[in-house]
């Protein structure tokens, strides 16, 4: 498993935390899927960039972004996917998006990128939040 820190918060931001998104890559024949977790937000782009362009390298016709642990996904995230996928398409390489929760599910509605990706999404007991 490759695991990325983001850069510390500023000083004086006691709110702030340091940011981590996990990203693990299984191999399969003809596919990889790509685990993600955490956040994927401005601090955790351009680790999720390196790492995304460096698994399409190896790839199958197929990449799967199991989406089933990401907590929130803002535009710097999305553009990272977006970027990703053209790189993909370029080469051959379909790009899935997998378990995606509500919150992934509603921006890349409002955006129209649901057209782009094929997203599948996360199970109604996972898509919502606990009681």
């Amino acid at each position: 498993m490759t695991t990325f820190m983001t850069a510390a918060p500023a000083a004086g931001d006691p709110a702030a935390a340091p940011a981590e998104v996990r990203m693990p890559a299984h191999r399969r024949p003809g596919h990889t899927i790509v685990a993600l977790r955490g956040a994927l937000d401005t601090a955790a782009a351009p680790a999720l960039r390196e790492h995304l362009l460096g698994v399409l390298r190896s790839s199958g016709r197929l990449l799967i972004l199991d989406m089933g642990e990401v907590s929130s996904c803002d535009e710097s995230g999305l553009a990272v996917l977006v970027g990703v996928q053209h790189r993909a398409a370029a080469l051959g390489i379909t790009v899935r998006l997998s378990a995606a929760g509500r919150q992934l599910t509603e921006l890349l509605h409002h955006t129209g990128l649901d057209r782009v990706f094929v997203v599948q999404t996360a199970p109604r007991a996972q898509a919502a939040p606990a009681a």
